[in-house]
């Protein structure tokens, strides 16, 4: 997993270097590991901004901007929070694109309406904000490396299909 990873970050790397663009990250989840896959490549501080790993609720709202009412009538793992994180972020860090995620990585944490697995990813822009909705298997790691490939996959698509 670590090899298409790593592949997927170098991909990033060049297609911001390119455009000329800055990314940041929001994570909750992979708490670092999208913006470690980045920051692994030589010459990211061309193209990498910050990030911020809001793990708690408290930190979403303090640093992210989000209404603390957001997340308590929507849950953290929602579609609004992930879309506020990724466009929050774009502001307060002052990037060109964000990734945002959040979800459960388990083994705990889980409920019949948002198990063990359910990741929410955003990529935003000034002029747009995609979120998607994923549920994937296995472990805590492998459901953290899991968001952060699909995660990066999102963002180099979002990235090549769009003017900046």
């Amino acid at each position: 997993m670590w090899n298409k990873i790593n592949k997927e970050a170098e991909l990033l790397y060049n297609n911001c270097a390119k455009k000329g663009i800055f990314i940041t990250t929001a994570e909750s989840c992979t708490g670092g590991l999208i913006a470690s896959s980045i920051v692994s490549i030589s010459g990211s501080s061309n193209i990498f901004k910050s990030s911020f790993i809001t793990y708690s609720n408290q930190m979403k709202t303090k640093l992210l901007n989000i209404d603390s009412e957001i997340i308590e009538i929507n849950g953290a793992v929602s579609e609004i929070v992930a879309t506020k994180m990724a466009k929050n972020i774009l502001d307060v860090l002052e990037a060109d694109i964000s990734i945002a995620v959040t979800g459960i990585a388990g083994p705990g944490g889980g409920s019949k309406d948002k198990p063990v697995g359910l990741v929410w990813i955003a990529i935003g822009n000034k002029n747009l904000t995609i979120t998607e909705k994923f549920l994937f298997s296995g472990n805590r790691l492998d459901v953290r490396q899991k968001t952060t490939l699909e995660a990066l996959k999102l963002a180099n698509s979002v990235i090549i299909n769009t003017k900046f």
